[in-house]
């Protein structure tokens, strides 16, 4: 039986950590890329259990019941995040619940939060606003974790949240809080994160 170098191996291991989409290749993360999100979350229903209490101002953001609403949704929510970090490539999760589109189903997925598994690509907004289409997803087309390379702000969706999390500079989060097409409401990390109206589960 012939020996399996160690070029053999490395080369499978790239293979196994790229998928092909739109003519590019895209890089998977593996759970070192999220070992910053996972080793400072908390569980409970304050938005640390979502956003690691590391940035200077928090929000949440309510995702809209009406389809017709969704589009003009990730259109503000991808400007917003474009306009703070238009040059770096960001992390993209998707979520694997069991019969939501994570994009690349056969990659291979990190864990994060409850032991759940997300498929995490590097891309950027124009595959966050594209990549997911809202109208077979109930999670609709934002990817359900996203961060830049420098991680100066995170959004995250959790399972059963009807809402995102946002973390990040307080710039960013003004920005979110005063956009007329967002339901946004500004909270302190030591704070229920559960929007008025909303149930956390």
């Amino acid at each position: 039986m012939a020996l399996v170098s160690m070029a053999m191996v490395r080369d499978a291991g790239d293979r196994a950590a790229q998928r092909v989409k739109d003519g590019r290749t895209w890089h998977i993360g593996t759970d070192e890329d999220v070992a910053w999100i996972e080793g400072a979350t908390t569980k409970g229903l304050t938005i640390t259990s979502a956003i690691p209490p590391i940035f200077d101002a928090y929000a949440t953001v309510v995702v809209p019941e009406d389809r017709a609403q969704s589009a003009e949704h990730v259109r503000a929510i991808v400007e917003l995040l474009r306009e703070q970090s238009p040059d770096q490539p960001w992390w993209l999760g998707y979520l694997d619940t069991g019969g939501e589109d994570t994009v690349f189903p056969d990659a291979p997925m990190v864990t994060l939060y409850a032991g759940w598994r997300y498929v995490l690509v590097e891309a950027g907004p124009d595959q966050a606003a594209a990549w997911r289409d809202s109208w077979q997803s109930w999670r609709g087309a934002v990817p359900d974790l996203i961060f830049p390379a420098d991680r100066t702000w995170l959004l995250s969706r959790l399972w059963d949240d009807d809402w995102r999390c946002l973390g990040g500079p307080r710039a960013l989060v003004d920005r979110f809080v005063d956009d007329v097409r967002l339901g946004v409401r500004r909270v302190g990390p030591d704070e229920d994160a559960t929007p008025p109206g909303h149930t956390a589960f």
